[in-house]
Order: C-alpha cells, then structure tokens, then sequence
C-alpha cells in the first residue's frame, strides 16, 4: 500500500507481483505467479476512479497464494484452490476498504492544526500515520489467513470440494481474464486505433507470435508515436495585440457660416 499511494516504483500493489512475492515467501513462485496473473488480467480493467472501492485483487493474490501452497496436487489444481479463495477475499477486503478511507480523516484535521501553528514534526506525523488506516483493512485479514497455515484447513478444504467444482473454477480462471480485458477495452480508445488491434491479431491468430513478442513489437510503436505524433503540427504564433486606435482629437470650436453672420 505505500508503493500504491506513494512512488509506485516497484508496482507490488499489481496481483502479478504481489502474488509472486507471496510465492517467494512461502517457497513456490511459480504457484505465485499463476494465481497473480490470473488476478492481475481480472483486474486489468478496473481501477479507482475518482476514489471508487475495487476488489482488493492484490491482497487476495496473496491470501491464496499463501492458502494455496499449503495444499498438494497439480500446480493446476493448486491454482484452482488459490483463485477460489483469492476471489472471495478480494470481494470481502473491498468492504472494508472505506474504513481505511475514512479513518485518515481525524488525522487529516490535526494535520491542518499542525500546518496552522507551524509544527512541521507533527505535519509529518499525521502524514505517515495516515498509512496505518490504509494497511490495517488488508494486514489483519492477510494475518489471519496465515493463521490457517499451521493447520489442517486447506487440506481439508481441498479434499472436501467436489472435482468438478475444481475443473469448472479452473476453467472460469480462463475466462475471468477474457472479461478484464473486455473491460479494459471499453475504457480505450479502440475505434481511433482500430489498426493497432488488427496488427495484433494477425501477429497472434496468423503468425503465432506470443504474447510477450507482441508486447515488444508494440512498445518501439508506442515510442514511435510519442515522439514523432506532434512533429508535423507547426507552432501556433502568439495572437499580436490589435493596433490600437489613436486617442480622438478634443472637438474644436469653429465658428460655422451662421455663427460668423450671427457675430457680424
């Protein structure tokens, strides 16, 4: 959460890589990396918008992970376990999300006492405090599903879900990601880069070009077209100040034709 509200350098708020780092932990990156990934093609199209809750996908990337990897079998089933779980405690921390909203609000106003006597320690108190509302929501519930480790929960969880439940969560995996993509595409402007999706098709359906080569093939593009997008507009010279009138001459008396026979 400080790399999410703050510098966002290692992007360990994505489920990709907070799923991974799970992994890590608990001795299977592998495990983590599946899970984070299906997670993070989930949640691809969403994001908070004018401060709007989302589904805590990144937290529930690492519950699962951590429940998961207790479990045995195929990495397959594994992973099954790990989204079945993950999802729900996505759903469950995006309910407690306004509490880690709300709760800076107190120290928000002695922030602003603090800017207003000048007290720059405690201005900078309030303001790494106010990180604890926002991790507390997410560290509990992570905590407390850590607890599970130390006992028989996941086997037993495991042994009792029926297989076609597990096949049918396996195969829904491979779908969710088709519905974040969907959703990212609503947010984009498609019908303007209309070419680019069909140069990614041809490359994907025709040319079976992965993923990951379609990404590079698109990155020099995306360069390309920043640098080079703004090149042909000329620079709009500054509008010049119209030229200003000059002032009007004061009305000078002058005797008319009747005047001068009036004074004769």
């Amino acid at each position: 959460m400080f790399d999410a509200l703050g510098p966002k350098t290692l992007m360990l708020s994505r489920p990709l890589l907070a799923g991974t780092a799970a992994g890590v932990i608990v001795g299977q990156a592998a495990l983590g990396m599946a899970i984070g990934a299906t997670l993070e093609l989930i949640a691809l199209g969403v994001y908070t918008y004018g401060g709007a809750t989302i589904p805590d996908y990144q937290t529930g990337a690492i519950i699962g992970t951590a429940l998961a990897a207790a479990g045995s079998g195929t990495i397959q089933a594994q992973t099954a376990i790990g989204i079945a779980v993950g999802l729900p405690a996505a759903l469950l921390l995006a309910s407690l999300d306004p509490i880690g909203r709300f709760l800076p609000t107190f120290l928000i106003h002695r922030a602003d006492r603090y800017a207003m006597e000048g007290n720059s320690r405690g201005l900078s108190l309030m303001h790494w405090l106010g990180l604890v509302p926002w991790l507390l929501p997410r560290a509990i519930p992570t905590f407390l599903a850590a607890l599970a480790l130390n006992s028989n929960t996941v086997t037993r969880l495991q042994h009792d879900i029926p297989k076609g439940l597990v096949d049918g969560l396996t195969f829904t995996g491979g779908l969710l990601p088709a519905v974040g993509f969907a959703m990212l595409l609503t947010i984009m402007p498609v019908r303007r880069y209309w070419y680019m999706l069909l140069i990614g098709f041809v490359l994907f359906a025709y040319l079976k070009v992965p993923l990951v080569g379609i990404a590079l093939f698109g990155l020099p593009l995306a360069i390309m077209y920043v640098l080079f997008a703004d090149r042909g507009t000329a620079p709009v010279a500054p509008a010049s100040a119209p030229p200003t009138a000059p002032p009007p001459t004061p009305a000078r008396a002058s005797a008319t034709a009747t005047d001068r026979e009036v004074t004769a």
